[in-house]
């Protein structure tokens, strides 16, 4: 009985909702799985920063539609960490370029590897591509929608 109602209540829930639902459990079992990946929500900046040279502050602040404050927080605390470091931009000395450390670098394949068993398990793997990039189309003007 008590899972039927669980379906009642995920049958009834915003497409919003679900997709916020299913972030915040995959959070959950990073932090679960990776102890020191217990460090969101700077975490998806430590991916980012990962993944593309030449990022800064602004770029992460414009990319989650976060405010500058709310990033340089973050950031403090990734550098704190020893996950991440600041270099100053040589064509614009306010600016620093972001970069991981041997730390960073060390955990982040770790956790891509840990998300991509969740997401099998989970089953976003097996959706469809134009599904994936009916999301991602969504994704994108949200972002435009709070960026214009």
């Amino acid at each position: 009985m008590k899972d039927e109602k669980r379906e009642d209540i995920y049958d009834m829930m915003p497409f919003i909702a679900l997709i916020h639902n299913i972030s915040k459990n995959k959070i959950k079992y990073s932090k679960e799985n990776i102890p020191e990946f217990n460090i969101f929500p700077s975490g998806r900046y430590l991916m980012k920063i990962y993944d593309f040279e030449n990022l800064s502050q602004d770029d992460l602040a414009n990319l989650y539609g976060q405010s500058k404050g709310t990033v340089a927080k973050s950031l403090k605390k990734l550098e704190d960490e020893g996950y991440i470091e600041r270099e100053a931009d040589p064509e614009n000395r306010r600016k620093y370029i972001l970069k991981t450390t041997p730390k960073g670098n060390e955990l982040v394949p770790r956790v891509r590897k840990l998300l991509k068993e969740w997401e099998d398990e989970v089953g976003i793997s097996d959706l469809d591509d134009e599904t994936k990039e009916k999301i991602k189309e969504i994704a994108r003007k949200s972002a435009k929608l709070i960026n214009d």
